[in-house]
């Protein structure tokens, strides 16, 4: 006797069991005295047989029941069922040999279970070529399809079936609505929802689900009430997966108050709930909260998951809190996500957010089997601290590994690494690279980082024309981009000309108006900025002030310009005036232009002496250990009279000093900064 074996040697088929003439109508003398005689005993064999397919047993399975399989062949699908649970496909393509030498590869029911074998383990084209030969289609094999080119990430082909399809029912239509939210077609999917509901489908709660999950995609509000009320008529007020839907939505679009409200009314809390309230705090620009609520779900007795930690040590990043990073950082390992690819590629942008890149290089050269995330987010830690050529050469070693090939998001942050560093030639081969070799069409994000690059080179003719004539509409930030290279190259009537389409997109953004201001200033046009600011006010507008901070012991200290309300203010105050005094005898001016103000020369002096990022310095260089490290976050862009004075400060303290502002990080250290002053 010849036995089949799958790879792992186990012994499935005996080729003896093969039925030498077709299913029931051999063995049915067997099938009445196994099935016929006693109905109990009967459905308790059945139940047996399917007990075996569900614990993968199906060598014992097969062996034990061979006569009533061949007698009532839709046992087969319990075989099959088994075989996808176990992911098996060898084991499902030796069943399918069976199941044609039995002669019941014609059976609807048997040749939708295979179908559904090679869809659900990948075995896409296997899946296409038996839909191509089955005699009888009907709904359930075109779902099954439509799921299979979906589960491939093919949704026009999904879309192409759908279309072909002589009917439809509810399972159709819900495919069509997950598959489309799934890939972030989330317009395309509400509308197939709203056609589903016209003809007269009602959907189920895992539809109800994708649909929200649309709405959450979309930032659609309205829709998402909308969704709530029908969900509510329809009676799932109550159900787990729609309620979570509901409050997913709520906060992602938002509404924290209306998605935690449905969250505390369930009736019991679990590291799901805790993760979408900790993710909807993250999301909404609350990280302070974020770690509030995490100490809270850790009190409650909840462990975090990996979900948790991305959502925590991305508001450590936003925050810059080094040593709160570090503690989560700790409770990773504990918990034995260290080796979860998005919490490692999370870990990688907070150290470099905090400014410590040796400890981003740390996190990634330990991660044996990284993925193009965590690729993306080291090249993008080069960049955001001025190693272009780092960034460069990490890219280059990404391209000649097999495994992994660049995504649109790596490209940004090679853009955003040349834009700052000064690489035209290398960002613009980046970009054509994007669109030609991997064939991707640019975001409008792409586009800006082009034009930022474009504009700090000096090419504002060449970044204008750039916007003019890109497929994607402009948006108010690229051109707001250009009007900040009017304001680094001194190009005060290409600024009005740039200014007017930020305003005709966005006339309430006082950052627009503040940066006009501030190109006339600079051009003494003092007129021009007195009319500036007049329509500030006249709309209400005012400017963000500057605010620095760094952390010291777990604690932040918060500094804005000329702030005096910081406990030790008056030290803080004296150890500036020393410090300009002997910044003074090396050579240091004030540059008291970059005072967009109309005032004497002393009031500008005493203005620049005060700024938020020089007194935050002051304050780590008073108290904290010589030798250490000085890290400062400030939320607008670090001014030019700063810039200049921090070299000379790192110089005479003989300290690092890193400041990260709104667009990058600046490490100063003996009298030079990385950003080599471009």
């Amino acid at each position: 006797m010849t036995n089949n074996t799958d790879k792992a040697g186990m012994i499935l088929l005996p080729q003896s069991t093969a039925p030498t003439c077709m299913g029931k109508y051999c063995l049915g003398p067997l099938y009445r005295r196994c099935f016929s005689t006693n109905p109990s005993s009967g459905s308790e064999l059945t139940a047996e047989f399917t007990n075996l397919c569900s614990k993968g047993l199906l060598k014992q399975a097969f062996d034990r029941f061979s006569s009533q399989i061949w007698s009532e062949p839709t046992l087969f699908s319990h075989l099959l069922q088994s075989c996808i649970s176990q992911n098996s496909v060898s084991l499902g393509k030796q069943l399918h040999s069976v199941i044609i030498t039995s002669g019941c590869s014609s059976n609807k029911f048997i040749s939708n279970h295979l179908l559904n074998l090679y869809s659900k383990c990948g075995q896409l084209d296997a899946a296409i070529a038996l839909f191509g030969v089955m005699p009888g289609k009907n709904i359930m094999s075109y779902n099954i399809l439509i799921n299979g080119y979906f589960r491939k990430g093919d949704w026009e082909s999904a879309r192409k079936v759908f279309d072909e399809m002589p009917e439809r029912n509810v399972a159709t239509w819900s495919a069509m609505v997950a598959g489309l939210t799934q890939f972030r077609f989330n317009e395309e999917g509400l509308g197939s929802f709203s056609r589903m509901h016209e003809l007269g489908f009602l959907p189920d709660e895992f539809t109800l689900g994708s649909v929200l999950r649309g709405c959450a995609g979309l930032r659609a509000l309205v829709a998402g009430r909308q969704v709530h009320g029908y969900a509510r008529k329809c009676g799932f007020d109550f159900d787990l997966v729609v309620v979570s839907s509901l409050a997913h939505m709520y906060l992602k679009c938002g509404s924290l108050g209306e998605g935690e409200r449905l969250i505390t009314a369930m009736p019991s809390q679990n590291v799901v709930t805790w993760n979408m309230l900790i993710a909807g705090r993250a999301q909404n620009g609350y990280p302070e909260e974020v770690l509030d609520q995490y100490n809270m779900m850790k009190m409650a007795g909840f462990r975090p998951d990996r979900i948790t930690f991305v959502s925590v040590i991305s508001s450590c990043s936003e925050l810059a809190t080094l040593g709160q990073g570090q503690q989560i950082h700790a409770e990773v390992i504990k918990a034995g996500a260290s080796s979860t690819l998005s919490v490692i590629s999370s870990l990688i942008s907070m150290y470099s957010r905090c400014g410590c890149l040796e400890d981003s290089l740390k996190v990634f050269l330990e991660c044996k089997n990284g993925d193009v995330v965590c690729w993306s987010s080291m090249i993008a830690a080069y960049g955001f601290h001025g190693r272009g050529v780092e960034a460069i050469d990490l890219f280059n070693q990404m391209e000649q590994q097999e495994k992994f090939e660049a995504n649109d998001i790596t490209f940004l942050s090679l853009l955003y690494t040349c834009s700052h560093c000064g690489l035209k030639d290398e960002g613009t081969e980046f970009f054509e690279l994007m669109v030609e070799k991997y064939g991707f069409k640019p975001r409008i994000e792409h586009y800006t980082c082009m034009v930022d690059l474009l504009g700090r080179y000096g090419s504002l003719e060449e970044a204008e024309s750039l916007i003019r004539s890109m497929p994607v509409k402009a948006d108010v930030i690229i051109w707001k981009t250009l009007l900040f290279a009017c304001k680094i190259h001194k190009k005060a009537e290409m600024a009005r000309r740039i200014a007017e389409e930020v305003f005709r997109l966005d006339p309430w953004d006082p950052v627009s108006y503040v940066l006009l201001s501030n190109i006339h200033a600079s051009d003494k046009r003092w007129d021009d900025v007195s009319d500036v600011r007049k329509e500030m006010r006249e709309r209400k507008l005012k400017k963000e002030p500057g605010v620095s901070w760094l952390e010291m012991k777990n604690q932040i200290h918060q500094f804005c310009v000329g702030d005096k309300s910081h406990p030790k203010s008056a030290e803080i105050d004296s150890y500036l005036r020393e410090l300009t005094s002997e910044m003074k005898k090396r050579g240091y001016v004030p540059d008291i232009d970059s005072v967009l103000h109309d005032m004497d020369v002393e009031d500008k002096e005493n203005n620049l002496v005060h700024h938020s990022e020089k007194l935050a310095i002051a304050f780590g260089l008073l108290y904290t250990p010589a030798g250490t490290p000085i890290r400062v976050i400030k939320n607008l862009r670090v001014c030019s009279d700063c810039h200049v004075a921090i070299k000379y400060i790192s110089e005479i303290s003989n300290r690092e000093i890193i400041v990260r502002d709104c667009s990058r990080f600046h490490h100063f250290k003996n009298g030079i900064c990385s950003c080599g002053d471009y």
